[in-house]
């Protein structure tokens, strides 16, 4: 397909168009509807979709690639909006004291999640209720619901596409997903980086108001719920970190849990995660270029979140802040630590079932993952100046870098 596409190329001839009236046109013939919900994510799809087109480099397979999941996304956005209109009710969910792990990738935060989510206590959305999301998700059928076998099949291409992956980064229909997935529709997400090169609109998403996002965020878990309660919500994402005052201005009860780790750990680890996907739609990543991306976007999110912090001292009482080492050192005193530190009840069942789910998720379980600054253009020197003060804040450790 990209051989073709080169030769197209040579002749002038684009056969998949990124023009954002052509791919909206196309989700309106898909769904037979038209209404967004508002201007905002309108405009933040233009804006992503000229970075996406101006910075991409992509391959014909990459443009494929990048309309499908654009298409997806606007999908769900449409329907959600069609959805609510016709049942109004779910506007009157009510999200209470939700509990959020963010922190930088790499950090301990997908097994703390993971952990979390087996208390039955603990509402955790699972990949293919986010994936595939109206009608919502009921109850009586939330085990056997055919969209868990149609989302199973999408992560298996992707397993196939970019090889590897599932190593960096572990994924699953069953396993519970980002709130980098809901905010994807409405166009200001973090995840878009993670499979393309799309730098214009990374350095848009860095300064925007966050407001839209964690509305549409909100009326998700909302949708959601709807037919599908639990006692709490648990929710997670590094993109968070930056727009912290959002999250608790959408969630004045919230309760959040901030893990921390040596950047020189997390730095070359999440580069390399973004380089094994962005190769899936283009031939033209520079690792470099990936590097000194990663080093100034996750260095810029982490100071807005330390000058957010300083700004409402009163709400550190709803922050936990806990290091990678003990988050995999001691994963279930770590648990108990976030439930005393919340006045969370961790029910005997709960802890059985953590106790279950470590002994059948060990580390490296998907393989080790191996990475180095160097790979990327970066030093240590380089990668200490820019996070100096994340490190005094926080009181981050050095440690050794090479492999997860």
């Amino acid at each position: 397909m990209n051989a073709v596409g080169r030769g197209l190329a040579l002749l002038g001839i684009v056969p998949i168009s990124l023009d954002p009236e052509d791919v909206f046109r196309i989700a309106e013939r898909q769904t037979g509807l038209s209404d967004l919900g508002d201007e905002d994510v309108r405009a933040a799809f233009e804006k992503l979709m000229a970075s996406i087109e101006a910075d991409g480099r992509l391959t014909l397979f990459g443009r494929f690639f990048a309309r499908r999941q654009i298409l997806e996304l606007l999908g769900h956005r449409l329907q959600l909006v069609d959805w609510r209109k016709h049942h109004p009710e779910v506007s009157e969910e009510v999200i209470r004291r939700p509990l959020f792990i963010l922190g930088l990738p790499r950090t301990g935060t997908t097994l703390l999640y993971g952990l979390l989510a087996e208390d039955p206590a603990n509402r955790a959305p699972l990949s293919w209720e986010i994936d595939d999301p109206c009608p919502p998700a009921e109850t009586a059928t939330y085990h056997t619901d055919p969209r868990i076998e149609r989302t199973k099949a999408r992560f298996a291409q992707i397993e196939r596409l970019a090889p590897g992956f599932m190593t960096i980064h572990p994924f699953g229909a069953l396993m519970p997903q980002e709130c980098i997935v809901p905010t994807a529709s409405a166009f200001m997400s973090i995840r878009f980086q993670m499979c393309f090169t799309c730098t214009s609109y990374d350095e848009w998403l860095l300064d925007t108001d966050m407001r839209p996002a964690y509305e549409h965020h909100r009326r998700f878990l909302q949708h959601m719920q709807s037919r599908h309660k639990g006692e709490r919500w648990i929710l997670k994402s590094p993109g968070h970190l930056g727009p912290i005052d959002t999250l608790f201005e959408t969630y004045p009860d919230a309760r959040v849990v901030q893990t921390h780790r040596d950047p020189l750990r997390v730095i070359p680890s999440v580069a390399n995660l973004e380089y094994t996907m962005r190769i899936v739609g283009s031939d033209d990543v520079d690792p470099a270029r990936l590097g000194r991306e990663m080093l100034h976007v996750w260095s810029k999110l982490l100071d807005q979140g330390i000058e957010a912090r300083a700004r409402h001292p009163e709400r550190e009482s709803q922050i936990l802040d806990l290091s990678m080492r003990e988050v995999v050192g001691d994963p279930i005193a770590c648990v108990e630590r976030i439930y005393r530190h919340f006045e969370i009840d961790f029910s005997p069942e709960a802890r059985e079932r953590m106790q279950r789910y470590l002994r059948e998720h060990p580390k490296d379980e998907h393989g080790v993952h191996r990475y180095s600054l160097e790979a990327f253009g970066l030093d240590e020197v380089e990668v200490n100046a820019a996070f100096k003060g994340y490190r005094e804040r926080f009181g981050v450790e050095p440690e050794p870098y090479g492999a997860d």
